[in-house]
């Protein structure tokens, strides 16, 4: 089969490295694999020299970018309505919320058979204005029209999704987001590099990976900081990923006289976060809008607690009292309450990170993610037969 992978930015994100692991995963099955982006900057970093180093076509179409603007979102959309009817792509497959419309819109007017979206975040959320919420909405429901199938990367976006006039039961399937497991297994403490980031031998590190923006949820770490140094003296915050919002933390840092506690990291190469991982002791996911957050798996993959707020799919990983401890979104008091609980009892944490470790073996593995993802498109081009007899198995 020929599919074409669409994502708006290629930037270092958990989206991102899903759809880069797709297409190479896919390649090695034999697939004939495509990656359309849009252009892109800013410090959050890129994956595509990585993609192209590793063999994935990547086609950059300039119109594609992520803010809504009429003036380029019709040509972007034309542009890829002409490369997917060039190219007599069997299966489109897209990404994000912007590439997700444009990409599926273009798809059904080059009349690709099979049209495939993985949700990996609510496109529509509660932090939106109101009419930029029933926008998308609306947007979502109109798109999903067009959408042979839907792969949501945690049930939670299914249960959003129809319980938002989004598509129907059957058009769902849910596929864990895929990582190289063993990495973060195999990972263990390194003194030296704590040490180069100011982290001396008796500190516990509480870490965060996330880019430095909004709806990520660190002013919650900074709020629940001080309670947490004082019960907890030798405590360190690891901040790993940059953004836009770096000076106003560190800035914060400093207001707060903890600036000596809270360590940024900056940006990060994926293949480096195991060994930061894995020089925390307990890791928090604080977002206030996510799939699910492939920082959770990754830490209990290391055999490190994570501490989460119980939003959308994070309770899919981070099983409350089993592998770590889920907080109400925007509980400061709780947030607190529960890091000093794994920093003080270091057997429980423990015991959550050896059942995480187990859990994540199980379910979160970049082959089984493939598999899934051959599985699907395999069943889809089997129906897409069926009902069009003269369609032609492309597939090596």
């Amino acid at each position: 089969m020929k599919v074409c992978h669409v994502i708006t930015r290629l930037i270092v994100g958990g989206a991102q490295e899903n759809t880069v692991a797709s297409c190479l995963g896919l390649r090695k099955r034999g697939y004939d694999v495509d990656l359309v982006i849009g252009p892109q900057t800013g410090p959050e970093g890129s994956l595509r020299d990585q993609a192209t180093a590793a063999g994935v076509p990547v086609i950059v179409i300039k119109e594609l970018q992520r803010a809504p603007n009429p003036l380029r979102d019709a040509p972007a959309c034309l542009a890829l309505q002409r490369l997917f009817a060039n190219g007599r792509y069997d299966i489109v497959h897209t990404h994000s919320g912007k590439a997700g419309f444009v990409g599926r819109l273009a798809a059904k007017l080059a009349r690709v058979p099979i049209i495939v979206h993985t949700i990996h975040g609510p496109s529509f959320y509660d932090h939106q204005n109101p009419i930029g919420n029933w926008l998308f909405r609306w947007a979502e429901q109109l798109a999903g029209a067009w959408t042979t199938q839907f792969v949501s990367v945690a049930d939670a976006m299914t249960a959003r999704y129809l319980a938002a006039g989004v598509g129907t039961p059957g058009k769902f399937v849910t596929i864990y987001s895929g990582m190289d497991v063993d990495a973060f297994v195999g990972a263990r403490r390194d003194e030296g590099l704590r040490r180069s980031l100011g982290i001396v031998k008796d500190d516990l590190v509480v870490g965060k990976i996330a880019r430095l923006f909004r709806l990520k949820g660190h002013e919650f770490l900074f709020q629940a900081a001080p309670r947490i140094c004082a019960t907890v003296p030798r405590v360190k915050f690891l901040l790993v990923g940059d953004g836009v919002y770096r000076k106003r933390f560190a800035q914060w840092a400093k207001e707060m006289g903890l600036r000596d506690r809270f360590v940024f990291a900056g940006l990060v190469p994926p293949h480096e976060i195991p060994r930061y991982v894995a020089s925390m002791d307990v890791l928090v996911h604080l977002s206030l809008r996510e799939g699910l957050p492939r920082a959770v798996p990754q830490a209990l993959a290391c055999g490190k607690p994570v501490v989460a707020f119980d939003v959308d799919g994070a309770r899919e990983v981070c099983l409350d009292g089993q592998t770590g401890l889920l907080v109400e979104p925007g509980d400061v008091s709780g947030l607190a309450a529960a890091v000093i609980r794994l920093l003080q009892d270091r057997g429980l944490a423990d015991r959550m990170g050896a059942t995480g470790r187990g859990l994540v073996r199980e379910r979160f593995s970049e082959e089984l993610m493939v598999q899934e993802l051959d599985k699907l498109y395999r069943r889809l081009g089997a129906e897409t037969r069926s009902t069009k007899p003269e369609t032609r198995d492309k597939h090596q």
